[in-house]
């Protein structure tokens, strides 16, 4: 291996397909257990590498030089091999720090609660104390001495003006998990997460709707990479590039979510988009019928609607752990606002909004299948898409610029 990143489980990494947008070297995802990680350090048979959990702060004593920061925080994350000598750096710190940076989050005189003690902990407090923080708070679960608990900071530390989150609570797969209630904290100003999966956690989800400043863990990542790859490389950072990577990136791991009326144009506009915009096209409605095994039609003619909404909120909760799909949702999907939220946290949601007159009803279709029932559908859903909706999309025109219009807002 020339080029690489070492850790003990690395599945769901972003890290190659970040790495090999950056520049022309090929990147390798290596797990390393624990048994083998003495000899590996010891072989040192790459040219420079990036290192994870475990093994951040195990590395140290292999390197003949660590940099003022990595020593600083006491953990690396970048190492590069100089004729058998290795170097350490800590490029996470400059990762958190653009984050907070590109998302207006200033720190300066700020009283800041870091959530979490663990390694990406010490990278906020040194990032906060080079921004200038006046008060650092730590919360932790685990009675930490330096740490209070997360109760007593929604207690005693209401006047908190910035939270960072630097804990897996809210990661994939327990995208549903929120660490704290936030509402209370009534001078906050911002609200940090270092994950990156999901894009947008259960907590920045909560400082969203309050109408905070927020930031997700997706751009650090790309950042501490390009900071990463200068290092590899011996050339100057490219802010520039920092952002072009994000942006490719983040396209990729995106979901597109359609909501709307029954026969809106949802599903075919969803075959196409995902076609064009090479993502997976799912179609809720679909998946519900493969567990029910049988139509959804058939399903509500013995069985009311509420047990056909708790068989669809589980398809949702599956699906909305994914990404890169195009999904078409029922119409009645925002008759649960859990459905939505969990949809949010991977993706951007579309109404395609079709007028009445437009719409068709449909024998197919139990709750819509005359005009009269399709009209108070219609006054009963409508002020609800436009709610929940990101982005608004007429479909009284022609289909070809209705797509084009969404590639647009996408």
């Amino acid at each position: 291996m020339e080029y690489g990143l070492i850790g003990e489980k690395l599945g769901h990494s972003f890290s190659k397909e970040i790495h090999e947008r950056i520049s022309s070297y090929q990147y390798e995802i290596h797990e390393v257990s624990k048994s083998d990680f003495d000899n590996f350090m010891k072989k040192k048979d790459f040219k420079a590498i990036n290192v994870t959990i475990p093994y951040k702060e195990k590395v140290i004593p292999y390197l003949s030089y660590i940099d003022d920061i990595a020593e600083e925080i006491g953990a690396v994350n970048t190492i590069v091999n100089h004729n058998g000598k290795l170097y350490g750096y800590n490029t996470d710190y400059y990762g958190l720090k653009s984050l907070l940076e590109k998302n207006n989050i200033d720190l300066l005189d700020k009283k800041v609660l870091i959530l979490g003690t663990g390694g990406t902990s010490k990278t906020a407090t040194a990032v906060a104390k080079k921004m200038g923080a006046k008060n650092i708070i730590y919360a932790s679960i685990n009675n930490e001495p330096n740490a209070i608990s997360y109760e007593d900071a929604v207690k005693y530390h209401l006047d908190t003006e910035v939270i960072i989150n630097t804990t897996p609570c809210g990661m994939y797969p327990n995208n549903d998990a929120l660490i704290m209630e936030i509402s209370n904290f009534k001078k906050l100003i911002a609200v940090c997460d270092v994950i990156y999966n999901p894009l947008m956690t259960s907590l920045l989800q909560e400082a969203k709707n309050q109408g905070l400043r927020y930031a997700s863990g997706l751009y650090m990542l790309v950042a501490q990479a390009v900071y990463a790859s200068s290092i590899f490389k011996n050339k100057p950072v490219s802010l520039e590039l920092i952002g072009k990577v994000f942006d490719e990136i983040y396209k990729t791991k995106e979901n597109i979510i359609l909501i709307g009326m029954p026969t809106s144009g949802k599903t075919t506009i969803g075959k196409i988009l995902a076609n064009d915009l090479n993502k997976k096209f799912i179609d809720i409605d679909e998946l519900i019928e493969e567990e029910i095994k049988m139509p959804i039609k058939e399903f509500l003619s013995h069985q009311n609607e509420n047990e056909f909404r708790d068989i669809e909120e589980r398809v949702i909760e599956k699906v909305s752990k994914l990404q890169n799909l195009v999904i078409s949702t029922g119409g009645g999907v925002i008759k649960r606002n859990i459905n939505i939220k969990r949809l949010k946290q991977n993706g951007k949601v579309i109404f395609i909004d079709r007028d009445l007159n437009l719409l068709t009803p449909s024998n197919d279709r139990p709750l819509s299948n005359n005009h009269n029932d399709l009209k108070k559908l219609y006054e009963e859903r409508y002020p609800i898409y436009l709610n929940l909706a990101d982005i608004i999309i007429k479909n009284n025109i022609d289909l070809k610029e209705v797509i084009n219009k969404i590639k647009k807002e996408v």
